[in-house]
């Protein structure tokens, strides 16, 4: 079964850090910052485009991760951000 992405939900544009650039975001994107890219709408204005970074067309929809609402979802993602993020030399 293929799931879709929810409409006006952008949560897995928004939780997650992207360290590759993103046109109009040369550095990346920080986890919790929108992407620029994200229309009014909340679509992705480089969907299928080569500038889209590879780890954004590698993301796919699903139950897990999507959860049945947005807050779910950036709940998720956040957590799963956390979960893989460098550890800091300090936290060691």
């Amino acid at each position: 079964m293929t799931f879709q992405c929810r409409p006006l939900c952008a949560a897995c544009c928004t939780a997650p850090s992207i360290s590759s650039p993103i046109p109009g975001m040369p550095n990346g994107k920080p986890a919790g910052i929108a992407c620029i890219q994200l229309d009014e709408n909340l679509a992705c204005k480089i969907f299928g485009q080569p500038e889209r970074p590879a780890v954004c067309a590698g993301l796919q929809p699903s139950l897990e991760m999507c959860g049945e609402n947005t807050p779910q979802a950036m709940f998720y993602l956040t957590q799963l951000e956390i979960a893989t993020a460098p550890q800091n030399p300090k936290q060691q």
